[in-house]
């Protein structure tokens, strides 16, 4: 018995748009939803050495929620190069000035490191609000609104 292991082309994977709305949904399991489609792992075709994911459009990031006592206690890390260059961010302040920012660094976390993350990233658009820009794309069919799960 001869059995070969199916490889998807690149130029046959099919890319779809997903639009999410992000109004009280918690920022870590939002995430992990998010980074699941962005890779792909969500089709039959999924193979972890082929950027095979789909675009993500999430509006209301402004309306995302930390459990816990996470929204005073975890701060967001930046650091410029230089010495004396960290800065150190609560999400408070972060929710509140750039949401879009925060959920991007928590999809960033749970891609792998390498550089099919940069390419699947940049598939990645996050809106604080309603109004995003990618109308067009939803005018067809293809469109999947998702539904996670509180």
């Amino acid at each position: 018995m001869n059995k070969k292991t199916y490889l998807p082309k690149i130029d046959s994977i099919e890319r779809k748009w997903h639009l999410i709305d992000a109004d009280g949904k918690v920022l870590g399991r939002l995430a992990v939803k998010i980074a699941e489609i962005l890779r792909g792992k969500n089709k039959v075709i999924y193979t972890n050495h082929i950027d095979c994911g789909d675009f993500v459009v999430i509006i209301n990031a402004k309306k995302i929620v930390l459990t816990g006592k996470k929204l005073d206690q975890k701060t967001y890390f930046t650091y410029s190069g230089y010495p004396s260059g960290a800065r150190y961010t609560p999400y408070s302040v972060l929710m509140e000035k750039q949401p879009e920012k925060a959920l991007f660094a928590a999809v960033k976390g749970m891609l792998p490191k390498n550089k099919l993350a940069d390419k699947q990233l940049k598939r990645l658009k996050v809106y604080q609000g309603d109004a995003h820009i990618h109308s067009a794309q939803f005018a067809e069919k293809k469109v999947h609104k998702e539904e996670v799960e509180k």
